[in-house]
């Protein structure tokens, strides 16, 4: 396996672990880290949401204390939200609302060791100029960067929206001109967008820091190399330009699907299998 990347899975797997849970479970297959998917204080979608614990810091001990790291935080924020009424909306409105949701999260992710925050950009408003769009968004990351300087956390840009390529994240990236700003790229998003899995981790080169793994099959999610998206070919391609490569299971949103148990252990086996094949 190359030296630099390591395997995780999201935490989207298994939406009603605890965290001691998902602390055994990942030692127990194999896997070196977990991203842990957050919503943010109050919310009760997840029983293994970080930010429901009080203090934080018992998240990091936790996991400390059986060998098990934390790769990153999950997060929903997004810096899209159009400015309103243009121009004096960005004096009279709140338009950094999602930025400091976005702080908040590089908060929580220093509190428990985690090295990333995935945020996304999403897309423009109807009818926008997508340069207009780009300008807001990369206003907003910026500031979130800023922010994520103090702390040493990094904010992982994910593809998604109207921004599915990894020329998109790329673009992005470049704009805000941060070293604090990586990229987290989706093979399944960045496949069905018409990215060529070897081409999208050469064009984000060391803007790379997550390579998210998710196959699907007509549509629903499946083993990696059971279905239609080039998950070995992304994976090989990473060599050690990502830290991590995260497995992706939507049992979140899917319930009727297998459970984390039995889908976890196939789901490192093959990876560690490709990810040696691809450095021999």
């Amino acid at each position: 396996m190359p030296v630099m990347l390591r395997l995780a899975y999201s935490t989207l797997a298994c939406p009603e672990w605890t965290l001691p849970a998902v602390a055994r479970a990942t030692i127990d297959s194999a896997f070196e880290g977990v991203e842990l998917r957050t919503f943010g204080p109050g919310s009760s979608r997840l029983a293994c949401d970080p930010a429901l614990t009080a203090p934080v810091k018992i998240v990091e001990e936790l996991f400390a204390d059986d060998g098990v790291e934390i790769a990153g935080l999950a997060a929903s924020s997004r810096f899209d939200e159009p400015v309103r009424p243009p121009v004096i909306g960005w004096a009279i409105g709140d338009t950094e609302r999602d930025v400091r949701d976005a702080k908040r999260h590089i908060d929580l992710a220093e509190a428990v060791g985690a090295s990333y925050v995935r945020v996304f950009a999403f897309e423009p408003a109807p009818a926008e100029r997508p340069s207009a769009a780009l300008r807001r968004i990369a206003r907003r990351l910026a500031l979130v960067c800023d922010h994520a300087r103090q702390t040493g956390v990094r904010v992982a840009l994910e593809n998604g929206g109207g921004y599915p390529r990894a020329r998109h994240l790329a673009e992005i990236i470049d704009r805000v001109s941060s070293p604090y700003l990586d990229a987290s790229y989706s093979i399944a998003v960045g496949a069905m967008a018409g990215d060529d899995a070897d081409e999208a981790a050469s064009l984000l080169g060391d803007r790379l820091l997550v390579g998210r793994i998710k196959d699907l099959r007509n549509g629903r999610p499946c083993l990696p190399g059971d279905g239609e998206i080039p998950c070995r070919a992304f994976l090989e391609s990473l060599g050690d330009a990502a830290a991590w490569a995260v497995f992706e299971w939507d049992r979140m949103w899917l319930p009727d699907l297998a459970p984390a148990e039995e889908v976890l252990p196939a789901a490192v086996a093959r990876l560690t299998e490709w990810a040696y094949a691809g450095s021999a």
